[in-house]
């Protein structure tokens, strides 16, 4: 009996896929499970492609994800997104299918909100610039005739070599000092700040330049420190920042005495090249000589003017002493002339004053008699008035209600205040007002007897 013809055959196993087709599958899995989804994050290492379409980090504080934005899309939004924006996008989750790379595709994107990083940015800024450290009369000229250069900034950088390549080209006369610091990663922004304060401290070159190549907002964020700001504006000379590229600005941009686009463009600020300076020499000394030229022909003409003008002394002499003797006697003559012609007029005026001065002994007597009358009358009157004052007062004496009343006599008053003249008015059980000489009382009434 055969047994191998009741076993039965292996499986046959299950054909094998390619990777092309496991990513596509991977990528139509994806986009089925999250259909266009709205997407909070931070921006980080932004580029613009040359074709138009922008690639970049969407982050928070615990991952991250590649995001693209394709040029058909990018040209609708309304604004072009900066290193540590927040914002949100409305984006299909997918997979690029040539390098398996997991990644959003952004069909729309809105801002959400400053990054936290531009915001302590703009925190730090605003603090410094209340200090006083960004105001335009603190800044710094740059010396004309630099000798020593100052170099603030890692010995790996490439920065270091645009700027050594750039000072060679246009001032090859010029020394270069290196502080070496590094310009990223931790505690970078203290080691700054130590270099600056170190340049500083030591006073050997002319003016500092501050300097790295570009990067992202975090890759520039030692620059921003506070530390870096304040050696950077207590430093003996004069600073110049060239951080990044020109779109990048720091706190240390701000701080610096002068702001450089790049490494290479602060190089050629810190320095004039001495071809130039050689030309403007040169150019100085063609206009000295012409200057100096111009300025003996002049001499010479006024000195041949001098000596034909040059008189014999003695004939100088006398014709000064002829144009003296004019002068004194036109003096003598002027002099005289006013006088006699003030003479005669003030014995014109004496004589018409004379003529025209009144009389007034007469009229002096007539005055004073006058005066004698009104004394007399006004005399008359006030003795007058005196003695009807005092009848009136004696008048008035006579008609005073006290006076009545000291000799015995009384008034009698109601409630209200009323004088009470007959006994009709009194009403028994009742009170009136007694007004006596020397006072008043209160007195209640018993009984009233009717005189017959």
């Amino acid at each position: 009996m055969n047994f191998d013809e009741h076993i039965d055959p292996a499986p046959a196993a299950a054909p094998a896929i390619t990777v092309s087709a496991l990513n596509q599958a991977v990528s139509r899995l994806l986009e089925r499970s999250f259909p266009l989804t709205w997407i909070s994050g931070e921006v980080s290492n932004f580029t613009r492609a040359a074709s138009g379409h922008w690639y970049f980090t969407l982050k928070d504080d615990g991952a991250q994800v590649r995001a693209v934005m394709f040029r058909g899309r990018a040209q609708y939004a309304n604004f072009v997104p900066r290193e540590g924006d927040k914002v949100e996008v409305r984006a299909l989750v997918t997979l690029y299918g040539p390098r398996g790379d997991y990644q959003i595709n952004v069909e729309a994107i809105r801002r959400a909100g400053v990054g936290s990083l531009f915001e302590a940015f703009q925190r730090l800024k605003e603090k410094l610039d209340a200090a006083g450290l960004f105001h335009p009369e603190r800044k710094r000229a740059l010396p004309m005739f630099p000798r020593t250069v100052g170099i603030v900034t890692s010995p790996q950088a490439a920065a270091l070599r645009d700027v050594l390549t750039a000072l060679k080209r246009r001032a090859p006369h010029v020394q270069v000092v290196l502080y070496p610091t590094p310009v990223q990663g931790q505690l970078a922004g203290e080691k700054i700040a130590a270099a600056i304060d170190a340049a500083s401290l030591r006073n050997e070159c002319d003016v500092l330049i501050v300097c790295r190549g570009g990067g992202s907002i975090e890759d520039l964020w030692s620059f921003n420190e506070e530390d870096v700001a304040y050696a950077v504006a207590n430093c003996r000379m004069p600073v110049i920042s060239g951080v990044g590229h020109e779109t990048d600005f720091t706190i240390c941009d701000f701080a610096a005495d002068l702001r450089a686009a790049t490494p290479t463009a602060a190089a050629e600020l810190a320095v004039t090249p001495r071809a130039d300076w050689i030309g403007s020499l040169k150019a100085d000394v063609v206009d000295l000589r012409r200057a100096m030229r111009r300025k003996l022909n002049d001499s010479e003409q006024a000195l041949d003017g001098y000596s034909r003008r040059l008189l014999n002394p003695s004939a100088q002499i006398d014709q000064q002493r002829h144009k003296l003797r004019a002068m004194a006697a036109a003096m003598t003559h002027a002099n005289r002339a006013p006088l006699t012609q003030a003479r005669h007029q003030l014995d014109r005026l004496s004589g018409r004053l004379g003529a025209r001065k009144p009389e007034v002994s007469g009229a002096r007597s007539v005055l004073a008699s006058l005066q004698h009358r009104a004394a007399i009358s006004v005399s008359t009157q006030l003795s007058q008035r005196r003695d009807a004052l005092a009848a009136l007062a004696s008048q008035l004496e006579l008609l005073n209600p006290q006076r009545t009343l000291e000799r015995g006599y009384a008034i009698v008053t109601d409630e209200a205040g009323a004088v009470m003249r007959a006994p009709s008015q009194l009403k028994p059980r009742s009170s009136v007002t007694v007004r006596l000489a020397e006072g008043s009382a209160r007195i209640g009434i018993d009984s009233v007897d009717s005189v017959d």
